[in-house]
């Protein structure tokens, strides 16, 4: 099976005209909504202010066994304010711009301010750690409308979807196939001196197929996301592959329990570093419920392994200018030959802890998860011949990780390989371990990579789990 890659051009000419943003609100009318709103709160005698307004957009198009299932056009808005009062502080939130409503929703904050405990930790961020004026508009190429209609969006979708029907008559059903057109704004400030905002745009296209009939039933999905439509594989390509997928599940059969190592799909290798960052981020830390309490400058992946974050990546999904609290974000090494080099804090988890925001209010930036040993040609194949005799994980289900203890238990289905080579399909098993364990047992990273998100990592080889059979 070979992944869809981002097919040129995609949308009709009708869809790449230039139009309009598509917004209702200008950015100028979003900064008076907040000025507003920051001048109330110093008026009721708050120390500090900070607010925030946003609309949001789009188009959600669904389709199922070559019939229209659902349109739905959204249109979101909120001006949110914190308002401190000394080390006190207080939210409030509304989706009426007017001046009155944002006068009471900045009295509500006000309000719960002066009835919430003190907390010596809670203010707006420090002056130092604020982007500079500069660096607020650095344009990172976020922002690509498309005005695709309704019946366009359909047309796609089924396109999307024929193609998966159309691959094998093994595929037999289907759960629909969806298009997406996102987009939204912002601009926010506060008054310890910044004040920012920017759009972005996400869009998509996914497919679920059925393959086979009765017991033998397989079902697997594919997407594409991008910040452009551009971009986006082709719907005939996701449908192909979704189809492919599914296909080669049939004839899936349980194993024994063992003990091996195990080859984790690219898609699923950006959990494992998800649950990394989830486990050195501030909340988790100073809490002391993570299983890498104090992990700073600690050895604990191997020495291959480096981890990058770089908020600059133009179209990235990760990207931006500055962090949810306007605090200045720049490229870093996380992880440099297996130590940590740095959490990820924001100004309150950062005061908790002693130590100075890294900016990451409001989640991780682009991060890429990388290996010195791996080879320009470590596609799929060459990372099954690594793996030689084990399992190739394709699909994880449930929560099953424990981040105060490590404690790693999911169930999955994937592929059972043989001499570097996939030998059959397999369901109902649970992998287990414990995180700290799977961390530092990473021997391979392949060149495979795939972007979820904000992450990008190949797929990831961990020498040894015990896989739960019958």
């Amino acid at each position: 099976m070979k992944k869809p890659t981002s097919a040129r051009p995609l949308p009709t000419p009708e869809s790449t005209k230039p139009a309009d943003s598509g917004f209702a609100y200008t950015r100028a009318f979003f900064e008076t909504r907040v000025d507003t709103a920051l001048a109330h709160a110093k008026k009721l005698g708050a120390s500090d202010a900070g607010a925030e307004v946003s609309e949001g957009c789009g188009l959600s198009v669904s389709v199922r066994n070559g019939e229209l299932e659902n349109v739905e056009r959204n249109r979101d808005k909120s001006l949110g304010v914190t308002v401190y009062i000394g080390n006190r502080r207080g939210n409030a939130s509304t989706s009426d711009f007017s001046d009155a409503a944002i006068e009471q929703t900045v009295r509500a904050a006000y309000d719960i301010a002066r009835f919430t405990a003190e907390d010596p930790f809670a203010s707006l961020p420090d002056a130092d750690d604020i982007v500079p004026v500069e660096e607020r508009e650095r344009n990172l190429d976020l922002f690509f409308p498309w005005a695709v209609t309704s019946e366009e969006a359909a047309r796609l979708a089924l396109e999307c979807e024929a193609a998966a029907l159309g691959v094998s008559k093994r595929i037999t059903n289907s759960e629909g196939a969806a298009v997406s057109a996102q987009q939204s704004h912002f601009f926010s400030a506060h008054t310890r001196g910044f004040r920012g905002g920017y759009a972005s745009s996400r869009h998509s296209f996914s497919v679920s197929p059925i393959a086979g009939k009765g017991k033998d039933m397989q079902r697997d999905a594919w997407y594409s996301s991008m910040r452009s439509a551009d971009e986006l594989a082709s719907p005939q390509a996701v449908g192909r592959y979704a189809a492919e997928r599914a296909l080669s599940r049939l004839k899936a059969r349980k194993i024994a329990t063992v003990e091996c190592p195990v080859l984790f799909e690219s898609p699923l290798a950006a959990g494992l570093l998800g649950a990394f960052v989830q486990a050195v981020s501030g909340g988790a830390l100073y809490r002391k419920s993570t299983f890498l309490l104090d992990s700073l400058g600690k050895q604990v992946l191997p020495k291959h392994i480096d981890v990058q974050e770089d908020p600059f990546v133009l179209r990235g999904k990760g990207s931006s200018p500055f962090d949810d609290e306007g605090v200045r974000v720049h490229p870093r090494k996380v992880v440099d030959s297996g130590r940590v080099q740095g959490y990820f804090l924001s100004s309150y988890s950062a005061r908790k802890l002693g130590m100075r925001t890294t900016g990451n209010s409001g989640g991780s930036h682009n991060l890429t998860f990388t290996s010195r040993l791996t080879k320009a040609g470590d596609n799929l194949d060459v990372m099954l011949q690594k793996l030689a005799t084990g399992l190739f994980v394709t699909e994880l289900m449930g929560q099953g990780v424990n981040y105060v203890t490590g404690d790693y238990s999911r169930g999955a289905s994937g592929f059972w390989v043989e001499n570097g080579r996939i030998a059959y399909p397999v369901h109902e098993i649970t992998i287990a371990s414990n995180m700290k364990d799977m961390l530092k047992g990473i021997e391979a990273v392949g060149a495979d990579t795939y972007n979820y998100g904000a992450k990008t990592v190949g797929s990831i080889l961990v020498n040894r789990m015990k896989v739960a059979g019958s």
